[in-house]
């Protein structure tokens, strides 16, 4: 049975969030400071966190820093602030996900599903050599999940490898925002792209010696991206 934390101080939000899960065949733990909900997250096992952005202590944006510094496990950030740059900002932190409340309390199980489908899928996928990508000193091994520059091994997020690998092993094609939400996140999010934006922004100061002139992604204006 799949277990998920529930960060929330807000106790009616945390309990419609539990029974929902519970009904769909989830285990859940639940609390409503974000101390604690760090100390559970780094010391405890966990298949998805939901965190809420305004917390008691610490809020859930350090949160997700932390817990993105040592594991790499679907993150889907709640919150009641609508403004695009919390989004932005939770999403570059490492979050896979972002729920604005109010929500559907069957948007949020689907969503959960979702990620831990796609996290399955990722932890299942074989192990052989010829999944290694090697171009002009970039590294990517698939069967690790590790990537290296120059000899150098970079940390990337599970969504930021999946974005670079697909793009990789798709060398000169143009993707559409649109095209890579769908391909890499698996379903349509309110159609919020800007998750896209974010995680080409972050592989770039990751991967390239100089980020706003890039050596791998490049931005093709007006319709998206390219790994050349």
């Amino acid at each position: 049975m799949k277990k998920i934390l529930i960060i929330e101080d807000e106790r009616s939000i945390a309990e419609l969030e539990q029974d929902y899960l519970e009904i769909n065949g989830f285990q859940t733990e639940m609390v409503h400071t974000g101390d604690i909900g760090l100390q559970k997250a780094l010391t405890q096992d966990y298949d998805l966190i939901l965190l809420d952005v305004m917390l008691p202590n610490i809020d859930g944006f350090e949160i997700c820093k932390k817990i993105r510094s040592v594991k790499d496990i679907p993150i889907i950030m709640v919150t009641a602030k609508k403004e695009e740059i919390d989004k932005i900002r939770g999403l570059g932190l490492g979050a896979d996900d972002y729920l604005v409340k109010p929500f559907s309390p069957n948007e949020m199980v689907a969503r959960v599903k979702a990620h831990l489908s796609r996290y399955e899928r990722l932890s299942m996928q074989p192990t052989t050599e010829s999944q290694g990508i090697y171009i002009r000193g970039l590294f990517v091994d698939r069967s690790s999940r590790r990537v290296f520059v120059n000899n150098k091994e970079i940390t990337l997020t599970t969504k930021e490898f999946d974005v670079l690998t697909f793009l990789a092993l798709n060398p000169d094609q143009v993707f559409s925002k649109d095209h890579l939400f769908e391909r890499i996140w698996g379903y349509d999010s309110n159609g919020d792209v800007s998750t896209v934006t974010v995680h080409i922004r972050k592989i770039r100061e990751k991967i390239e010696h100089d980020p706003s002139n890039p050596e791998y992604i490049e931005t093709v204006w007006g319709s998206g991206y390219r790994f050349h």
